[in-house]
């Protein structure tokens, strides 16, 4: 039996630079994704702020599993997201830091509880560790009209 699941969703294009993204779940809405102005204008988050977005959820996901799996009651918890974009030598732009800040209050006074999720709540978060680690990103480009591939891009390394 596999442990390999897909997901997929779809972006087309609105105007501009603005796509609209839809997913594979039943009853979740569409959203808008657009760059910063001058380029876009902004009227949804970009791709590097989505990103900011999966790790802050699945890090804050994965925290308040665990902290649930230990009984420890959990009152509030929020997560604050710092992206630092960069330009490389070559001279393109990446995100070169993702700066985490999770905040929680808990009922009680339970401390040994809470240190073990602290211990082990980063290794079950599966957005973080796939890019800690690298994603394999596999590109093709087609022409819809032609039905033609134009592109492919080469393999890279599979996650072990």
């Amino acid at each position: 039996m596999s442990d390999e699941r897909e997901f997929r969703l779809r972006l087309e294009r609105i105007d501009g630079y603005e796509f609209e993204t839809t997913f594979d779940m039943e009853g979740v809405k569409l959203l808008i994704l657009d760059e910063p102005k001058p380029l876009g204008k902004a009227r949804g988050p970009n791709a590097a702020r989505l990103l900011g977005a999966a790790v802050g959820n699945c890090l804050s996901a994965s925290l308040l599993f665990c902290l649930e799996k230990f009984r420890v009651g959990v009152k509030s918890i929020s997560t604050e997201v710092i992206g630092t974009i960069k330009r490389l030598e070559r001279g393109r732009m990446r995100i070169a830091r993702l700066d985490v800040e999770i905040s929680i209050a808990t009922e009680g006074d339970e401390p040994k509880r809470i240190g073990k999720c602290l211990s082990k709540f980063e290794d079950y978060c599966v957005v973080t560790g796939s890019i800690r680690e690298g994603i394999n990103v596999q590109v093709s480009v087609k022409d819809i009209e032609e039905k033609e591939l134009l592109y492919r891009s080469e393999p890279t390394a599979e996650l072990v």
